[in-house]
């Protein structure tokens, strides 16, 4: 119970830094113009905390559970944000539960082997969470309109959206992201790892 109960403080904790990280990257204006560092804070983010408590207490599903608290206390902030007048598609919560349960399948499956967890799961993630945000992105009502009749204070000028070319296919957001996420998590899931050690 005592590890379950540090998990919650810690994952709501780490849920500050994560809607945080690349300027408040949950809002709708930063989530679609800059949609790869969107994938590789996100998966990074949730890769460390997820593996560094999943061995920490040993047991397939908390990494899930740990999803969750983040996912839950994010839609307290977005309800927030909706009581002060903001529209419902400003802040869009991030889809971190499927890739969480593919790191505790991950760790199941190879019977709690840590390095498979890593590397494996590591890997799922960083390639499963961009896909599940996109899909999470394209149901947003307007995205652009959103941006730009509701930006925020504290934008900065060299962030303001800009309005996406059409037709130029080559450079995907979601094969970037999910190609970065995945090179990138593995390293991050390794650390979290270590940082259990310590």
């Amino acid at each position: 119970t005592t590890h379950y109960l540090f998990i919650v403080v810690v994952a709501v904790n780490s849920t500050l830094l994560t809607i945080n990280a690349g300027d408040y990257i949950f809002y709708t204006d930063w989530a679609w113009t800059s949609f790869v560092v969107f994938s590789i804070s996100q998966s990074t983010m949730l890769t460390v905390g997820a593996i560094y408590y999943m061995l920490f207490t040993g047991v397939p599903g908390t990494a899930t559970y740990y999803a969750t608290i983040m996912t839950i206390y994010t839609w307290v902030a977005k309800g927030a944000w909706f009581a002060l007048g903001y529209p419902y598609d400003f802040v869009v919560v991030p889809v971190w539960i499927p890739s969480a349960m593919l790191l505790d399948l991950t760790y199941w499956a190879t019977r709690r082997n840590k390095h498979a967890a890593i590397l494996i799961g590591g890997t799922l993630v960083g390639m499963s969470l961009p896909l599940f945000n996109m899909i999470n992105l394209l149901l947003v009502r307007d995205p652009l309109e959103i941006a730009f009749k509701y930006p925020r204070p504290t934008l900065p000028a060299y962030m303001t959206p800009i309005e996406p070319q059409v037709g130029k296919f080559y450079n995907s957001p979601v094969a970037l992201g999910s190609g970065a996420g995945a090179v990138l998590t593995v390293p991050m899931a390794a650390l979290g790892a270590k940082l259990n050690t310590w």
